[in-house]
């Protein structure tokens, strides 16, 4: 693995290091059915280490732990479809984005919302004016719901922000749990990326929802989904740049958001 004193001292690009993920965010990051990982971070990953010429060791960790362990040199990088924020940012380092995937909610296709169904605008929470207008407009939709959302995300804290005064909020430690809440009918709707939002609705237990109302981005989800790395390690977030500045010239990441999500989710300059 990847050591202080190789990198942050002497500045030398490594040959081995470890990349950790959550393995449990399809369709960007999951375990197979041969138990295996898998997902568009995981073939971008090991396309990634290909262009750098390192060999690299894909290994899982929960979601609340990636941070902390990735700063104490349990692992060197993290690809876990996370967002790049100001808050995450006085932690940990990150690369350029190399992806951008709208947040949104998915909600019984019966329901007030549902019947509105999935719309292709797109707000900026840095448009504060147009921002609070939809959200004024879904709260009537949206009030006394149970929404569930994963722990400790940015999807988290814009359900706090924007919707605290008129949802409830139920917080679980992955994705899957609030996907099964939901087709139980514990919950009303979820919150998340519209691509991982996609692929839960593909399933059969979840036929009867859908997305509903348009994507969010910007404000606390940040400037797009990166790799985070420690703020020492230069050289390596100077080679991951470079390597994902040719997977977007080439195609690469269109290619690959494509086959797993449907959608291009390759970054906008």
């Amino acid at each position: 693995m990847l050591t202080y004193s190789s990198m942050s001292l002497a500045e030398d690009a490594p040959k081995e290091i470890k990349i950790a993920t959550e393995g449990a965010y399809a369709p960007w990051n999951f375990t197979n059915a041969n138990g295996k990982l898998d997902g568009l971070e995981i073939d971008l990953a090991n396309d990634l280490c290909a262009r750098m010429k390192i060999k690299c060791t894909i290994i899982a960790q929960d979601w609340d732990g990636l941070i902390p362990s990735l700063t104490v040199g349990k692992f060197d990088v993290i690809m876990a479809s996370m967002f790049i924020t100001p808050k995450r940012l006085e932690t940990i380092d990150f690369t350029k984005p190399y992806s951008v995937d709208p947040s949104g909610f998915a909600v019984a296709k019966d329901s007030d919302l549902g019947k509105i169904g999935a719309s292709s605008a797109r707000f900026k929470l840095e448009d504060q004016a147009a921002t609070a207008a939809e959200i004024e407009k879904l709260k009537p939709l949206l009030k006394g719901k149970v929404v569930g959302v994963q722990a400790a995300t940015s999807n988290l804290e814009f359900l706090k922000k924007y919707f605290g005064d008129t949802i409830e909020i139920r917080e679980y430690k992955t994705i899957e749990q609030h996907d099964l809440d939901l087709a139980a009918g514990r919950i009303d709707a979820v919150f998340a990326q519209q691509t991982a939002l996609a692929a839960a609705l593909a399933k059969p237990d979840l036929a009867d929802y859908t997305i509903a109302g348009p994507g969010f981005v910007g404000g606390v989800f940040g400037l797009g989904t990166g790799a985070g790395l420690r703020k020492s390690d230069t050289k390596l977030k100077e080679m991951f740049n470079t390597a994902i500045d040719a997977a977007i010239a080439d195609g690469t990441i269109k290619r690959l958001s494509e086959k797993w999500t449907g959608i291009d989710v390759t970054p906008v300059k």
